[in-house]
């Protein structure tokens, strides 16, 4: 069994264009960092300009014991915001990897189905057992892959939940910590 020079391009030229798409991924992703890394200079450029006409404002020790209760807790949500949206971007964009790798997994499946059943054509008589060996040993592969790909997805989306509630938590301590400053 031998690979055609047009087989052999086919497959390079499938390789090229799934790297191609990754790459393209990739540069959507970076992008969409940027974008949200220069949202967050220019709202805090604002708030530390709009933070420090408050601050020379301040007559006494009370106002500004009041000014710095008043900006601790935007900042601290604005934290928290910022690594949900961060974590969002890298969650989308390792879903986006994992499903090209799913379907280039699925394709070189095929692949190899097709090439294992052109062998099978083609061996000799009483050769059955060894073209079964091979096939099962194809299909195990490919249970083992389908348990591990179940295992990883269960893992990311308990990592998910778990962050989840980490930062609900976090927003619900600092809301009550600058609502408790506020009436001091």
């Amino acid at each position: 069994m031998n690979l055609t020079p047009e087989q052999i391009a086919a497959a390079q030229k499938a390789n090229l264009e799934t790297l191609t798409g990754l790459t393209n991924q990739a540069l959507q992703s970076i992008e969409k960092l940027v974008e949200l890394n220069l949202a967050i200079a220019k709202q805090s450029l604002s708030d530390s300009v709009n933070n420090a006409k408050k601050a020379l404002e301040v007559k006494d020790i009370q106002q500004l014991l009041a000014h710095q209760a008043e900006t601790v807790q935007p900042i601290a949500e604005k934290i928290i915001s910022y690594s949900h949206h961060l974590y969002k971007l890298a969650h989308e964009t390792q879903d986006n990897f994992t499903k090209s790798a799913e379907k280039e997994f699925s394709a070189g499946q095929k692949r190899m189905d097709a090439l294992v059943e052109e062998w099978a054509k083609n061996t000799p008589a009483g050769s059955d057992t060894a073209v079964q060996t091979i096939k099962q040993a194809i299909a195990s592969a490919n249970q083992v892959f389908e348990t591990s790909h179940k295992a990883v997805k269960h893992a990311v989306d308990v990592a998910q939940a778990n962050l989840n509630t980490a930062a609900d938590t976090v927003t619900k301590t600092v809301s009550s910590a600058g609502k408790t400053s506020k009436k001091k």
